[in-house]
């Protein structure tokens, strides 16, 4: 394994991306608010490096606001056809803006559209209702560029720990944990 764990993240993503049967940037994010019940939800990776894992979101949707509250997630990455889970924790923090323009220029039209149009983790009413909106919008905006939504950009989990899982037989599986000390990343083997 990779003295660094980004190495290491990065060696495996890129064996889950081989031959991949769905989407290999999907991953489980773990949120708390103040009251400190978590909350998870699957979202799409949007980029990783040395300074960690960026995703993107409704700042005013449940996990924006409790990103908010108390700045730290987890997130858990399976790829089944490989046999390998990566979980990652660590302090979170919101992406400048020109990081979020950027990104949100590369979506499509229609989901440009889409985060102007929904209210996310708000009640709605009907289906109807989001489809109205979601129309409105368009109309806004038939022509030029669509501008990003205040309330729309990243975030990047700046990781401190991360742990590799490999399925093994009779359950005896291979567990390295990293561990962020002292700006130093230490590694251990843990039992299964």
């Amino acid at each position: 394994m990779a003295p660094d764990p980004i190495e290491e993240f990065q060696r495996v993503f890129g064996r889950a991306q081989d031959d991949a049967p769905g989407d290999p940037t999907s991953f489980c994010l773990a949120t708390a608010g103040r009251e400190g019940f978590p909350a998870a939800r699957v979202l799409l990776l949007k980029g990783v490096d040395a300074d960690g894992f960026v995703f993107f979101t409704n700042y005013e949707s449940r996990k924006g606001r409790e990103l908010a509250e108390n700045p730290r997630a987890a997130m858990c990455f399976y790829w089944h056809w490989i046999h390998q889970q990566v979980r990652v924790e660590g302090r979170v923090e919101r992406l400048d803006e020109r990081s979020s323009d950027e990104y949100f220029h590369s979506r499509s039209r229609g989901s440009q559209i889409g985060a102007w149009a929904s209210l996310q983790s708000q009640p709605l009413p009907s289906r109807f209702r989001l489809l109205r909106r979601y129309l409105e919008t368009r109309a806004r905006w038939a022509t030029g560029t669509i501008p990003r939504p205040p309330h729309w950009g990243g975030f990047r989990l700046r990781p401190e720990r991360l742990e590799f899982w490999s399925d093994k037989t009779y359950r005896l599986h291979d567990r390295v944990v990293y561990q962020l000390e002292g700006g130093r990343w230490s590694r251990d083997r843990l039992y299964p």
